[in-house]
């Protein structure tokens, strides 16, 4: 009798293997949050140096991630990177190369963004905070490839009453913020909101922050965190920059309340430099709107618990470019030649699937400015009207070491790299920066 007991047993165990399996949750995609700061420089993240904020939560990201570097955008200036990242395409292809945007002053409308990809592949899609890609109707995100929209059009002239806000959950056309609003805090308010509106997902949330963009304005609350600073600039800076690591806080605690950690990708980078006249950029030659490493290498940082190594730091040359396959592979689509994106997915690099560099060469071209980095080596013309300057980047991160007149055959090779590249692209189009249009009067009326 035992022994038909057990043959039983034997026989019975396949069928309620299957019924379980039948029951059982399908697994869910991967979600996908990618948090972008604005003006925030190389050197302003205690994670990357800067001891006078503390930014534990972000600093969180790298200490359970991974911290690059060299990590890139595709341009330094925010209208145009936003649209390196949206597209996964160098912007100056689509002649998106300044804030001027491209001809009819937005993302064109033949180019397909992100939210578009992750919407095709069944992904809720949301988008917190500045958009800076148009601001016209059928330019503004929920016309592309976006479910949602809480946030600004572009830079909105003030943290407490922003112009060309929209929540789309109200309506479609700009309104009137509400009271006691705070960029920064309401943004991290309705990212937490709307992660639990879609916690069975999969999602892509975009989280374009306006801060640290100037006007820096804070709330007493984060003031008074630093008010043993005498400068009330800096005083506001550092009040701006600790309200932007609470809001991350707000985010990631939200992520772990729905124990949601292990089955999201999440990103950190900002958007370009910081400005000239502050000491952001940790060291780095130049600042934003410059094609120095101070333009556009930045905090660039991603996390994804238990299937990326944690407290990893990385030299791999990654750019903003790469975010686009990187989502879309990872949400089980395939990235189309057709598509003619110049990023790489990265989670192959960084799981260790494939050696070497995702990037051998990064160009980058804005307003007069340009540059190349080939392997370590650099050419660049990092302001307006300066002869092209060669730097080796693994000795000389600083740019202080003009190898121009030593490496004369280099300087000609990465010249001719960057013309094969420039050639591909769109006119360049009018610079809008009005330091940038002052300057080039000045030359003229002293010409």
């Amino acid at each position: 009798m035992k022994h038909l007991d057990l043959i039983l047993a034997a026989l019975l165990m396949p069928l309620a293997a299957l019924c379980a399996a039948d029951t059982a949750k399908p697994a869910t995609k991967p979600n996908i949050l990618f948090l972008f700061a604005d003006d925030l420089g190389y050197g302003e993240l205690g994670c990357y140096g800067l001891k006078e904020v503390p930014t534990p939560n972000i600093d969180s990201i790298a200490a359970n991630g991974i911290r690059f570097t060299s990590g890139y955008v595709a341009a330094p200036l925010c209208s145009p990177s936003r649209a390196g990242l949206m597209t996964g395409r160098y912007q100056q292809r689509f002649g998106h190369e300044n804030n001027n945007m491209a001809p009819g002053g937005c993302l064109p409308m033949t180019e397909t963004t992100l939210g578009q990809r992750m919407q095709a592949l069944g992904y809720a899609t949301g988008i917190i905070g500045k958009w800076h890609l148009g601001k016209e109707p059928d330019q503004l995100p929920m016309k592309r490839g976006f479910d949602e929209y809480f946030g600004v059009f572009g830079n909105p002239g003030s943290y407490f009453t922003p112009k060309g806000f929209i929540d789309s959950r109200v309506s479609a056309e700009p309104q009137q913020a509400p009271k006691d609003f705070y960029t920064t805090d309401a943004f991290a308010a309705r990212a937490a909101d709307w992660i639990g509106k879609h916690k069975d997902g999969p999602w892509f949330l975009y989280m374009p922050f306006n801060a640290v963009h100037a006007p820096h304005e804070a709330t007493d609350k984060y003031l008074q965190r630093f008010k043993h600073i005498s400068d009330p600039k800096r005083r506001n800076f550092d009040g701006m920059l600790s309200a932007l690591d609470d809001a991350v806080g707000v985010v990631l605690a939200k992520l772990r309340e729905l124990k949601l950690e292990e089955n999201t990708l999440i990103f950190f980078v900002s958007d370009n430099g910081a400005p000239g006249g502050r000491d952001g950029n940790g060291g780095l030659r130049g600042s934003k709107h410059t094609c120095w490493e101070g333009g556009f290498r930045l905090p660039w940082m991603v996390q994804w618990k238990g299937k990326l190594a944690a407290g990893k730091v990385s030299d791999l040359p990654v750019s903003t470019l790469d975010v686009m396959p990187t989502c879309v592979n990872l949400a089980g689509g395939a990235v189309d030649p057709a598509w003619k994106l110049d990023g790489v997915d990265l989670l192959p690099f960084l799981t260790g699937a494939k050696q070497g560099r995702p990037h051998e060469t990064l160009c980058w071209r804005i307003d007069g400015m340009w540059a190349i980095r080939n392997g370590d080596m650099k050419l660049v013309v990092g302001e307006a009207g300066h002869a092209p300057e060669l730097f080796n980047l693994a000795t000389d991160v600083g740019e202080k070491n003009d190898l121009a007149a030593s490496q004369p055959d280099k300087v000609k090779e990465l010249q001719i790299q960057w013309d094969q590249w420039n050639a591909q692209l769109a006119a360049p189009s009018t610079p809008k920066d009005k330091a940038l249009r002052k300057e080039k009067k000045k030359k003229k009326r002293n010409a």
